[in-house]
């Protein structure tokens, strides 16, 4: 990797707690479904009357979320094609076919896949001035990357905004796929400008620089941990137990699940979830001060203890004001 792009100071939209971001937000809605045959010109609108890099990069990221929609379909065909071949060289020359492809639906129909959007981002960044690089690596979710040894199957971007690195993955804000293969377009700010430490959970780069942690997990970590949401992130969550995506236990002993956010985090209601009934939930943590942090920096930590009375493998969820937050299985012995 050149000197030009090596991260050092790294950071989250918590840096940002004051800033407006209304106006950016009025100017990528002024500008939808606009062309995409000429970059400069749209980068230019979107982030000319804005002063400060924040706001030009917001505007960026939210024109393309909400004006690009993700194909389901596109993304089965290279992924089911994919497996069919037997040679490296037989799959280079199809990735060069199939991204040819992917670029011109997204310039015609406005619809791509993670490429695209990484792509489209980086593009329209580099247009308006700003530092911008695209990630590659391992994207996880319920559908991928499970255990075994992964699969490098997603793209993001890493921005420069005021001489420090983010993180953010604008197809994952976008929306979704439900289960039916339809996508599900609702804008998700989980995504934009995550911490680091959240977005290794569900994103593992290649490039392990592009991580920006000190303290790198390693890929059999990633591909093994409990299974991350994006209310994780919406709730700042930090420390999370167990770290297992499967943990095994004896019948009649208890497990505790328990993680932690910064005390100004508010969760109303958190519930353990299993056979689609609510089988525990607390509103109430417990916050451990720290002398070096001020009050509103406290940790709160949240703990559920439950006792398996059945033998097999149960799917635990942990939900978050309603919300799908970690996915665990627990196998009884």
């Amino acid at each position: 990797m050149g000197i030009l792009f090596s991260p050092g100071v790294r950071g989250q939209v918590a840096d940002f707690a004051h800033a407006d971001f209304t106006r950016a937000d009025s100017i990528a809605e002024l500008y939808a479904g606009y062309s995409l045959k000429n970059l400069q010109s749209l980068a230019d609108k979107l982030t000319k009357p804005l002063s400060t890099e924040e706001e030009k990069f917001s505007a960026i990221y939210k024109w393309v979320c909400n004006n690009i929609e993700y194909d389901n379909a596109l993304y089965l065909q290279h992924k089911n094609k994919r497996g069919k071949f037997k040679s490296t060289q037989e799959l280079t020359e199809w990735n060069k076919k199939f991204s040819a492809h992917v670029f011109k639906t997204l310039l015609e129909k406005h619809r791509t896949v993670c490429t695209g959007y990484a792509y489209l981002v980086r593009e329209l960044s580099s247009h308006a001035g700003l530092r911008c690089r695209i990630v590659d690596g391992y994207g996880r979710t319920s559908q991928s990357n499970i255990r075994g040894s992964g699969n490098a199957n997603h793209s993001w971007n890493a921005i420069q905004l005021n001489h420090t690195w983010y993180l953010c993955d604008a197809t994952w804000s976008s929306g979704s796929v439900d289960a039916d293969g339809n996508y599900i377009k609702k804008y998700d700010d989980s995504y934009f400008l995550a911490d680091p430490g959240l977005f290794v959970r569900n994103h593992y780069p290649l490039d392990s620089t592009w991580m920006l942690l000190d303290c790198k997990q390693t890929l059999k970590e990633f591909l093994n941990g409990p299974l991350i949401y994006s209310s994780a992130f919406r709730y700042n969550i930090e420390q999370v137990f167990p770290s297992t995506f499967d943990i095994k236990t004896a019948k009649g002993k208890a497990i505790s699940f328990t993680f932690t956010t910064k005390n100004n985090t508010i969760i109303e209601k958190a519930e353990l979830y299993i056979k689609r009934s609510v089988i525990t939930s607390f509103v109430s943590p417990e916050i451990y001060s720290d002398p070096v942090r001020s009050m509103d920096q406290a940790t709160k930590l949240y703990r559920m203890d439950y006792t398996f009375t059945a033998k097999g493998t149960h799917v635990v969820h942990i939900l978050l004001n309603n919300s799908y937050a970690f996915t665990y299985t627990v196998k009884v012995e």
